[in-house]
């Protein structure tokens, strides 16, 4: 898929500038494979990155002055130090590009002037972090033109900024972890606390596995709004509690945490939280057994957790896990931030075509419009292509 990403990209370079490209620079989408709403609760998520990629081909230009191009959109804009002194100053799209020369700017790195153009196969609205690969694959390009001291390690704390401080979108430090940090047939587990991540591995291909990404195409409904009601639901029980962040809730401290909390949907929220960190932590002790297999009935429960105590799923959602599962699947859950998306269900490789039929076919029966599908194994994390 990176192949056709990256000649898409040099193609639109060329056209727009005249010339070729100094370098092309990729960046992944990623699914989380367990671990929802647990990042802004302190808590661990495990991503991955797809064969999905967000693909810039750059090359420097004199002065304080950016120049980006989309493929998507076929518009080009163009912005200078002036824009890129505050947050907001560029908007839509290209706020992602500015956002990124902002906070390397205020980190005090000598950001290079460049021309940029991009291409991606990273869908826009499906939960699959096509934001993060952007800033990502933007901020690659730029500190290998500029040659700047930024190891990876440090990265995506600044492409959260940009994202965060400039954009405005309050993300948290998952996305931008995992489409820069993530490697070939790891899982990244994230410790959403302190930053500190282990590479966990998820080799699928070795046990015959793989993992179907069903786009439910579902619009999002209300995901701003609801999203904020479960973070400052989950901020207020964890002060009911006297703790930092539900994260401090061990799981077998749930039952008096719950105890101690007067209304039910609170504790529904909480009971999620606690016990989807516990699902996180068993899903890795699995992982670093070797036991990929055994990680399906982690998934399944992750989503009627995610259903039913977060209340996050919609019909759509839903029915994708449910058909997905009996149709073969060993688990499957949504992933992402809910109220539509994409479900991930894991699978025998052979068995990934039917299991998307019957995903199909009960969409059909539902009346719902087609979803689509992809079927991937981990791959790598930002690079440098050439």
């Amino acid at each position: 898929m990176t192949d056709d990403v990256a000649a898409r990209a040099t193609a639109d370079f060329r056209s727009a500038y005249g010339e070729p490209p100094a370098g092309r620079w990729a960046a992944p989408g990623r699914a989380n494979l367990i671990g929802e709403h647990t990042d802004y609760n302190d808590g661990f998520v495990l991503p991955f990155a797809l064969p999905l990629r967000t693909v810039v081909a750059a090359a420097p230009q004199p002065g304080d002055t950016w120049t980006v191009r989309s493929e998507l959109t076929g518009e080009t804009i163009t912005f200078g130090a002036e824009e890129v002194a505050g947050p907001g100053r560029v908007t839509g799209w290209g706020a992602y590009a500015a956002g990124v020369v902002w906070a390397l700017r205020a980190a005090g790195h000598a950001v290079p002037g460049a021309r940029l153009a991009i291409a991606s196969d990273v869908p826009l609205g499906a939960g699959l972090s096509s934001s993060a690969a952007l800033e990502a694959a933007v901020l690659a390009a730029l500190v290998d033109l500029g040659g700047l001291d930024l190891p990876a390690e440090r990265r995506p704390r600044l492409a959260r900024r940009a994202e965060n401080d400039y954009v405005g979108a309050p993300t948290g430090i998952m996305d931008q972890s995992a489409v820069i940090r993530c490697r070939a047939g790891h899982a990244l587990f994230l410790d959403c606390r302190d930053e500190s991540v282990e590479q966990v591995p998820f080799d699928l291909d070795a046990a015959g596995l793989a993992v179907l990404v069903v786009d439910s195409r579902a619009p999002h409904r209300h995901a701003d709004g609801e999203y904020a009601a479960r973070r400052g639901s989950c901020e207020r029980a964890a002060g009911l509690l006297g703790v930092a962040a539900l994260r401090d809730v061990p799981a077998d401290g749930l039952a008096d945490a719950l105890a101690r909390l007067d209304e039910d949907e609170t504790r529904r929220r909480v009971r999620h939280v606690v016990t989807e960190n516990q699902r996180v932590l068993d899903t890795v002790a699995l992982l670093r057994a070797g036991r990929v297999r055994e990680i399906g009935p982690l998934l399944t429960a992750s989503h009627a957790s995610m259903r039913d105590d977060f209340e996050i799923t919609v019909p759509e959602i839903d029915t994708a896990v449910e058909a997905a599962l009996a149709a073969g699947a060993l688990g499957a859950r949504m992933t992402g931030g809910g109220f539509g998306g994409c479900v991930l269900a894991l699978v025998d490789a052979e068995r990934a075509d039917a299991v998307a039929a019957a995903v199909t076919a009960a969409y059909a029966e539902r009346g719902f419009a087609a979803p689509g599908h992809v079927t991937v194994l981990p791959d790598p994390g930002a690079t440098r292509l050439d």
